[in-house]
């Protein structure tokens, strides 16, 4: 199977349109916080027009989900690879499973949200209208792959 996908991999091109050079860091970061603000620019937009429907614990997912942000973007893989990271108590183990509680953090914020708005707002649509659910879900999603645009989107993760 591996060698299947190693000979598409040598017949297709390189991917020159977005070879930005020295711009990729730039593109990527600008990318993952313009969609890191549409998330949480929804969720205000939502939580300011429907005030009754949108409780204060619904905002707890968009909060993991930044925390997840944070936790998966403060580790280099650099660090996971253990080439520049020999400190603290674990080394690189110790960034893998930083990074690792980082991703269950946001998947977590992610499913929570899918929950809330099917639980409360696709059964309960008659009273409240879906619009509120479906903001909390796409704040979580837009934070999540922020998270992984400005983690994987950057040159200095991709090619070390």
């Amino acid at each position: 199977m591996s060698t299947i996908l190693e000979n598409i991999g040598e017949r297709l091109p390189p991917c020159i349109w977005f070879d930005g050079g020295d711009k990729r860091n730039a593109i990527a970061s600008i990318i993952s916080g313009f969609l890191f603000f549409v998330g949480w620019w929804i969720i205000i937009d939502a939580a300011s027009v429907h005030t009754g429907s949108v409780l204060a614990g619904y905002h707890m997912c968009g909060v993991f989900g930044t925390i997840s942000l944070i936790m998966v973007n403060s580790v280099s893989n650099a660090q996971i690879r253990g080439d520049m990271f020999d400190g603290g108590c674990m080394g690189p183990r110790g960034s893998r499973i930083w990074l690792f509680i980082g991703f269950v953090v946001g998947f977590a914020s992610v499913i929570a949200a899918c929950w809330i708005l099917f639980a409360d707002f696709v059964a309960n649509s008659e009273h409240m209208g879906q619009w509120p659910g479906v903001a909390l879900f796409l704040q979580n999603a837009l934070i999540f792959v922020s998270s992984l645009i400005y983690k994987f989107g950057r040159s200095e993760d991709l090619w070390g």
